[in-house]
């Protein structure tokens, strides 16, 4: 049976546009960003399935060199167009990234589950809150170092391009890690849960310090 992404994408998106249009002020920024996130999702499985095409590599090495690269890279551009167009306060971008990462998240686990089969429970528990935290953690060091970062000139650039190496990097050690059996799938799963868990340990900190910048 084939699948077409497009077409999940559109039921998916629909109700997101239809609160989007609804409601007002702040509260419409969440949708507005899960819808992003789910949209970027879409586009950066375009880009990674063509790469991959064209150099014609293995699924793994994709998934390790192709897809971390075109992913975090595809996350950013909607982050840095908001804060050079919009210049929002730094707590509320935070908050805004997050909401990006899990509709990008949500849309990845919808896609993998159509393609790989929804009857082992505990495995797709455990994949789903692994890819999931992961790019959460991802999108939390970008936005983190961002927003850190954001008004020293000097380390903008930089910054930008430091934070967004780690976050490929540690996203291709996940993929490395949960393509494997075994002990290093599970280690690889359980790397996002311990790095969410010490950011909202830090999480008090870091807001305070994003409220007086």
């Amino acid at each position: 049976m084939t699948y077409y992404i497009e077409n999940i994408y559109i039921c998916l998106a629909a109700p997101l546009l239809v609160s989007i249009m609804y409601l007002r002020g702040r509260k419409r920024a969440p949708m507005l960003f899960l819808l992003i996130g789910m949209t970027v999702c879409l586009l950066s499985s375009y880009i990674s399935t063509f790469a991959a095409a064209v150099l014609q590599t293995t699924l793994v090495t994709a998934s390790v060199e192709i897809t971390p690269i075109i992913e975090e890279s595809m996350k950013l551009f909607p982050i840095l167009f908001y804060l050079m167009v919009f210049e929002p306060k730094k707590e509320q971008a935070a908050e805004d990234v997050v909401a990006l990462a899990i509709g990008f998240a949500t849309f990845e686990n919808v896609c993998y589950l159509l393609t790989n089969g929804a009857a082992d429970t505990l495995h797709l528990m455990i994949r789903g809150l692994g890819t999931g935290t992961m790019h959460l953690a991802c999108g939390m060091i970008v936005a983190g170092g961002l927003l850190m970062l954001w008004d020293r000139i000097y380390l903008r650039f930089a910054g930008t391009a430091g934070m967004l190496c780690v976050a490929m990097t540690y996203h291709a050690i996940y993929n490395l890690l949960v393509t494997q059996t075994g002990a290093p799938a599970v280690i690889g799963c359980l790397i996002p849960i311990v790095t969410a868990g010490s950011l909202m340990i830090l999480n008090p900190q870091i807001h305070k310090y994003l409220k007086k910048a």
